[in-house]
């Protein structure tokens, strides 16, 4: 398997594992652990024992880590899993914020801003407009 596939398959595990892992302590805060499956509860239970012994931010990096591994062998990566770029992870409140990712590329972001999509979607609108002045014109002509 080449370096680019394993490349691919550790970024979507490490975005999956975040996202599970996210989701998962938010459930398990809201009493909903129970329902969690079997691979979730046992991440979340090793999340709670390192805290007592690290801090949130140590222990929450670890478990998604772990998570991480995981996926990335589920998903058909060969060896250990890449340890992928550093994210900054900031918590204000109860929220966490991932800070760090990728910049959009400048091609693409130049054809998203396109004024196309807006002349397609404007278009219909016009039309609509003009055939329901036509409707009332032809109307009043014919009461009179």
């Amino acid at each position: 398997m080449s370096s680019s596939s394993n490349t691919s398959i550790a970024r979507k595990a490490r975005t999956k594992a975040e996202a599970d892992f996210a989701t998962w302590l938010m459930m398990a805060k809201l009493g909903g652990f129970d329902d969690l499956p079997p691979n979730a509860q046992s991440f979340l239970t090793d999340y709670r024992t390192r805290l007592e012994t690290m801090s949130e931010a140590e222990s929450t990096a670890l478990a998604v880590r772990e998570v991480y591994s995981a996926y990335y062998s589920e998903m058909g990566g060969t060896g250990v899993a890449p340890e992928p770029k550093a994210r900054t992870v900031t918590t204000e409140g109860k929220v966490v914020r991932l800070q760090g990712r990728p910049k959009p590329q400048p091609g693409l972001s130049a054809a998203r801003h396109s004024t196309k999509p807006m002349i397609r979607k404007s278009l219909p609108a016009l039309l609509i407009f003009a055939g329901m002045v036509a409707l009332i014109v032809a109307y009043r002509f014919l009461i009179q």
